[in-house]
């Protein structure tokens, strides 16, 4: 009876624990959109770099790429990028896609061909300076060696003036240029402005003549002839005599009478030295200033103008470069040095 039972126990059943394991994303997930985000956006600032490259110009990429080069000396005063602002509102002065310590390429070219215009006009300035000079030297010798005029020297003052070279010819007491109160010219008064005329030719410069009163009046006053018409027609009297001399004809600019406007000796009003005739060899600068034209005086090519320094003759595109080229050759009828 208990076998029978025992036999009759039914084995435990298994107990099965079922496991899912589930896998992150699949082919659902989410990862891939963080991935593709981040390729979106690398792919939306590359575009935007091209975007930035082709917007920009040839000179603003050379000044990127130079401050990236060398940026301690950009970031120095004075150098062509940072510290050469004109303005210091970011943005401000008349170009407004300026940056506060930034200066485009072709502003520092502009400024470069300013520099080397003036260095330019500085040295033609310093050889006509020396052409001037050697003139000054010559008409002193010409006065040494001409035993007649030599005994007039003391009459006769040359000056470097910011004009140019004023050959001063000066009344003495007991030797005036001129017959009292007349234009009429004196033997001797003749034979220097003839002598000068003549070494004038030697130089392409032109030349303006004044004449110099003391403050004696006429008895008349200024209502008649006066000292303005005295001065006047002394200092053509003069240019006649240069003419007379040689000179060649249109060489004379201006000439003046400024009776006793601008005395030698203002203390003594009536002295012999007031009375004067002054014959001033003019630079290029003051003759452009006399003509009205000082604005031409700008050398566009420096290339041409340093030709026309080293003595070349290239085709003159400005007043100045003209200038320089005339006066290498010689003036028609001058004697050659």
């Amino acid at each position: 009876m208990a076998a029978a039972k025992d036999s009759k126990k039914v084995a435990p059943a298994p107990i099965i624990v079922k496991r899912i394991k589930k896998v992150a994303g699949g082919h659902h997930g989410g990862a891939w959109k963080i991935a593709y985000a981040d390729f979106v956006t690398a792919m939306m600032a590359f575009f935007l770099l091209m975007w930035l490259l082709g917007s920009t110009s040839k000179a603003e990429l050379q000044g990127i790429s130079e401050y990236f080069q060398n940026p301690v000396k950009m970031a120095m005063p004075g150098g062509s990028g940072a510290g050469d602002a004109t303005s210091i509102v970011n943005g401000g002065g008349k170009d407004l896609t300026r940056r506060d310590g930034q200066m485009r390429n072709g502003d520092v070219e502009k400024a470069n061909r300013r520099n080397e215009r003036a260095a330019v006009k500085a040295e033609l300035a310093r050889l006509e300076k020396a052409r001037l000079e050697d003139l000054k030297r010559r008409i002193e010798a010409a006065i040494e060696a001409n035993p007649r005029l030599a005994d007039y020297k003391r009459q006769i003052k040359l000056e470097m003036t910011p004009e140019g070279l004023v050959i001063h010819i000066v009344d003495a007491e007991q030797r005036p240029m001129f017959d009292m109160g007349s234009a009429r010219v004196k033997d001797y008064m003749r034979e220097i402005l003839r002598e000068v005329g003549r070494l004038l030719n030697e130089v392409d410069n032109k030349v303006t003549i004044t004449g110099h009163t003391d403050a004696a009046p006429y008895l008349g006053g200024e209502r008649s002839y006066s000292n303005f018409d005295l001065s006047a027609d002394r200092a053509n009297a003069s240019r006649r005599e240069l003419v007379a001399g040689g000179i060649v004809e249109g060489k004379v600019l201006r000439v003046v009478g400024l009776a006793s406007v601008q005395l030698v000796k203002p203390e003594d009003p009536r002295d012999a030295a007031n009375r004067r005739i002054n014959i001033t060899v003019m630079n290029k600068r003051a003759e452009e200033r006399a003509m009205g034209r000082e604005d031409e005086m700008e050398v566009e090519d420096a290339e041409g103008a340093a030709a026309a320094i080293a003595g070349a003759k290239p085709a003159p595109a400005t007043a100045i470069e003209a200038a320089v080229s005339k006066r290498d050759e010689p003036a028609p009828g001058a004697p050659k040095p």
